[in-house]
């Protein structure tokens, strides 16, 4: 089965994980989990930010308003899902004894979110009038 695959189980299946390598300090896990918890709250901070600019900014366009608000959201799936696929990377990585898994999500998200920021200061400060 390949590694793919066997890693999309593991999120429905975490006690399956125990079967890999060696159990790490408890530290390391609860340290993982905290980091997962914080992905999660990070993705439910940009599904809500989506759903404020949707719901607080109808002065905005139409198509501003919706493209700022898929963007917020968007980056809030991908964030979540990005979370438990991160969390079992990490955790299989400490059982196996192997270094933690490197990632370029967080430059992604950190470009999407910057990209949002800025049109959003645009529209503060030129406004926008549903045009």
């Amino acid at each position: 089965m390949n590694d793919f695959v066997r890693g999309l189980r593991l999120w429905f299946a975490p006690e399956r994980i125990r079967e890999e390598g060696d159990t790490p300090d408890y530290r390391f896990s609860l340290a993982n989990e905290r980091t997962f918890l914080a992905w999660i709250r990070t993705a439910l901070a940009l599904i809500g930010g989506g759903f404020a600019v949707d719901q607080f900014l109808p002065g905005l366009g139409w198509g501003v308003r919706a493209g700022l608000a898929l963007g917020l959201l968007a980056a809030g799936v991908l964030c979540s899902l990005r979370a438990v696929n991160h969390w079992v990377r990490c955790e299989r990585a400490m059982r196996r004894g192997e270094d933690l898994p490197a990632s370029r999500f967080p430059a992604l998200l950190s470009l999407v979110v910057a990209v949002v920021a800025l049109a959003m200061v645009v529209v503060v400060l030129f406004g926008w009038e549903g045009r």
